[in-house]
C-alpha cells in the first residue's frame, strides 16, 4: 500500500471521527445527553453503530471528546516548563495564557454546552472522573522528577483542586450568562488569588 493511500485512510478517519463528534454534539445538545442514544448518533451520522462505538468506546467521549489532551495538560506543562521555572510558575502562565485564548481545556464551552454537562449525572461523574486522572497523572510526572512520591502527590494535589474549582467557577458564570470577555477578565483574576495562596506552600517546589 503506498503512502499516498495510508495517508487518504487517515484523512478519512479523521473526517468520519470529527463528523460523528458533531453530529452528537448536535443532538445532546437538542435533547440531552442521557435522553441521546448511540443509535441517534449512528442514524444521524449516516454510520453503523458499531462505527461509533469503535471511535467512541464510551458515550461519554463523544460529548468530551478531548478528554486525552485534557488529562494528560498539567502535566505536559510542568514537563515543558522552562529553566528556572517551578511546578506552580509553569501552571500559572499556562492557565493565564489559556483564559486569555478562551480555551476550553480550561471550561470555555459555552453555556448550552455547559448546561448540557452540568444536566447529566453521567457527564458529571465523568468529568470528575477526567479531573481525578489529570491529578493523578500530574502526581506520577512530578514524582518522577522529584523522586518524592508522598510530596509530589500532595503538591499535585493542591495544583488539581485549584484547577478544578477554577474550572467549575468558570462553568457556573458561564451558565449565568456572562460573555467570553466578561469571563475571560473574572476568570483571571479568580486565578490569580487562587495562585497567590499557593505560592508560599510550594512556589519553590519543582523548579528546573
Amino acid at each position: 500500500m503506498s503512502i499516498d493511500t495510508l495517508g487518504l485512510r487517515e484523512q478519512k478517519k479523521r473526517e468520519t471521527r470529527q463528523a460523528i463528534s458533531d453530529h452528537a454534539t448536535q443532538l445532546f445538545l437538542q435533547r440531552g445527553f442521557d435522553r441521546t442514544t448511540i443509535a441517534d448518533i449512528a442514524a444521524a451520522a449516516r454510520v453503523a453503530k458499531m462505527t461509533v462505538t469503535n471511535y467512541f468506546p464510551r458515550k461519554e467521549d463523544l460529548a468530551l471528546d478531548h478528554h486525552e489532551e485534557f488529562v494528560a495538560s498539567l502535566a505536559a506543562t510542568v514537563a515543558e516548563r522552562a529553566a528556572g521555572e517551578s511546578a506552580l510558575a509553569a501552571l500559572r502562565r499556562a492557565f493565564m495564557d489559556a483564559a486569555r485564548r478562551h480555551d476550553p481545556m480550561v471550561g470555555f464551552t459555552g453555556a448550552e454546552f455547559a448546561r448540557m454537562v452540568a444536566d447529566s449525572p453521567t457527564l458529571v461523574a465523568r468529568l470528575r472522573d477526567l479531573h481525578d486522572q489529570r491529578e493523578d497523572a500530574l502526581a506520577e510526572r512530578l514524582a518522577e522528577e522529584t523522586g518524592d512520591e508522598l510530596t509530589a502527590r500532595a503538591v499535585a494535589a493542591q495544583l488539581g483542586a485549584a484547577h478544578r474549582l477554577l474550572f467549575r467557577e468558570l462553568q457556573r458564570r458561564t451558565m449565568d450568562g456572562q460573555d467570553a470577555d466578561e469571563l475571560a477578565a473574572a476568570l483571571s483574576e479568580a486565578a490569580t488569588r487562587v495562585f497567590d495562596l499557593l505560592e508560599p506552600a510550594i512556589g519553590d517546589y519543582a523548579v528546573r
